[in-house]
């Protein structure tokens, strides 16, 4: 894995930034994360401003739907370098209706980066599809930056280069060829995609989307997936109502990111991730890329929700570029 800017680890170069922290989302529930998260990012120099309500309970949420929609807006007023979630979890999708885009895209534009992962997947889209602003998909708090153990030194760094205005690109190793692929499978062959946008996040979140004004209508996209606690059978389910619904088609690549937490059974068989995967590139035309290193996983880089990206793969190197140049 590569960046084209790699600074030392713990080397923040990037100066104090105003980071705002507030939770659209499910109940913060682990409150030492949460705390010890806002202490390491104080540590690095930045300014945290810790929103009102990010630690409100109204049954599994982090407050009502209204509290949740007004710490949205709180965010995209705050005038914030970042506008970071405490964790995902759910209720996104059933605000979505009340949230003021306008006003997000005017934030995102003034220079606020709207970063998270998760059921963050769905405010996301939702700003894509009606606005075309992009955002992060990147850490939350408690889970990234928050752990019993120092966050891990890829997305820091890849956070970092947020920060600093410095990140352009971001690169990855494709696994070697399995010992049990057919003799007409050739490794992934070179290829170079150019002004492609980049789009997606979690499956789950992006599929339940399917249908609605919040989905984005991307043509000739690179979508990247990924999801935790999912049986590879029901990652077909849902790869499947997006191949029925000829969004897959319309899509220039598809990268699959890491794929988590779940429990093959007797039942399966053989059947695994893999064999999702091997059934996934006989459906569609476009390169399945696998092992991205983002999901709900400590290694995770930063990307471009919405942006134009190139992609190119050499041999094993696959890198998405999103610089001036690309």
């Amino acid at each position: 894995m590569h960046h084209d800017h790699d600074p030392l680890p713990g080397n923040h170069d990037h100066g104090a930034k105003h980071l705002y922290i507030y939770s659209p989302s499910s109940a913060v529930r682990d409150k030492a994360a949460f705390r010890r998260g806002i202490a390491r990012l104080q540590a690095q120099g930045h300014q945290v401003e810790v929103d009102v309500s990010a630690l409100a309970t109204h049954t599994r949420f982090a407050g009502d739907d209204a509290t949740r929609l007004a710490a949205i807006h709180r965010a995209a007023a705050s005038g914030a370098d970042v506008a970071l979630i405490s964790r995902g979890g759910y209720g996104l999708t059933r605000i979505l209706p009340g949230i003021r885009y306008k006003a997000v895209a005017k934030a995102i534009a003034k220079g606020t980066h709207f970063v998270g992962l998760s059921d963050f997947t769905a405010f996301q889209l939702a700003v894509l599809a009606r606005t075309g602003a992009s955002t992060w998909a990147g850490p939350a708090l408690s889970a990234d930056f928050g752990g019993a153990g120092a966050p891990d030194e890829i997305m820091q760094a890849c956070f970092d280069d947020l920060l600093a205005g410095h990140g352009q690109g971001t690169g990855w190793r494709l696994p070697r060829p399995r010992p049990d692929a057919a003799a007409d499978r050739p490794v992934q062959p070179a290829m170079h995609l150019k002004r492609a946008t980049l789009w997606g996040g979690n499956l789950s979140m992006l599929t339940s989307l399917l249908g609605t004004p919040y989905f984005p209508d991307i043509a000739g996209g690179v979508l990247f997936l990924e999801d935790v606690h999912e049986h590879p059978y029901r990652i077909e389910r849902l790869l499947t109502q997006l191949l029925h619904a000829g969004v897959l088609a319309r899509q220039k690549a598809v990268l699959l990111g890491q794929f988590t937490d779940f429990k093959l059974t007797p039942h399966d068989k053989g059947y695994r991730l893999q064999s999702v995967v091997d059934w996934l590139r006989t459906q569609i035309k476009a390169p399945v890329l696998t092992h991205l290193p983002f999901g709900h996983v400590a290694t995770k880089v930063l990307l471009p929700v919405g942006a134009t990206v190139s992609l190119s793969v050499q041999e094993r190197d696959a890198l998405i570029y999103w610089g001036p140049r690309h």
